[in-house]
C-alpha cells in the first residue's frame, strides 16, 4: 500500500471516540433538519426517521474506519452497503395508486440524508453541511415552482387539500 492510503486516496483518520461522537451529532443535527422540512408537511418519514437513518449511515461508516478492525475493513464497501440498504429502506415509502406514485421525494430524501451521514462520517463536515442546506432549498423552494407552473402537481395539491382528513 502506498502511502496516501488506500488506491492512491488520502486517509481520513478517526481520531477516537470522541470524533466519531461529534460526526454522529453533527450528522444527527443535519437530518434533523431535513426531518422538520418532511414532518412540517405531514409526510411519514419525518424527523425520527431522517435522524435514525443519517445517524446509522454515520456510525457505520465512521465503524468502518477505526483502526482496531485493522487493513480488513474496506470503508467504501461498508459505504456501497449503505447505499443498498437505504435504497430498499426508500422503496418501502413508495406508493403506487391508479396512475399516480406518491412518495418517490420521501424515498429520495431517505437516501441523501444516508450521503449525508456517510459525508460527515468519513469527516467531511462541509460538504455536509452544504449539502444539508442544498436539500433543504430544494425541498422547501421547488414545491411552490412545482405548484405555480406544472398542472399536474398544482391538480394534485388541490385533491389534497380536499380530502378529508
Amino acid at each position: 500500500m502506498n502511502p496516501a492510503g488506500r488506491d492512491g486516496a488520502d486517509d481520513l483518520p478517526l481520531h477516537g471516540d470522541l470524533d466519531l461522537a461529534l460526526r454522529l451529532f453533527v450528522t444527527l443535527v443535519l437530518a434533523i433538519a431535513v426531518g422538520c422540512e418532511r414532518e412540517w408537511h405531514g409526510h411519514p418519514a419525518g424527523i425520527r426517521t431522517m435522524a435514525l437513518v443519517g445517524v446509522g449511515a454515520c456510525l457505520f461508516t465512521g465503524m468502518g474506519m477505526e483502526t482496531i478492525f485493522g487493513a480488513r475493513v474496506d470503508p467504501t464497501r461498508i459505504a456501497a452497503q449503505i447505499v443498498t440498504g437505504v435504497g430498499f429502506l426508500g422503496a418501502g415509502t413508495i406508493l403506487r395508486s391508479g396512475g399516480e406514485v406518491h412518495g418517490m421525494t420521501t424515498a429520495a430524501t431517505i437516501w441523501v440524508v444516508a450521503a449525508l451521514g456517510m459525508a460527515v462520517g468519513f469527516g467531511f463536515y462541509g460538504i455536509g453541511i452544504f449539502t444539508a442546506a442544498l436539500v433543504l432549498v430544494t425541498l422547501v423552494a421547488i414545491r411552490p415552482l412545482e405548484h405555480r407552473f406544472f398542472k399536474r402537481h398544482k391538480a394534485r395539491a388541490e385533491t389534497e387539500e380536499s380530502a378529508p382528513t
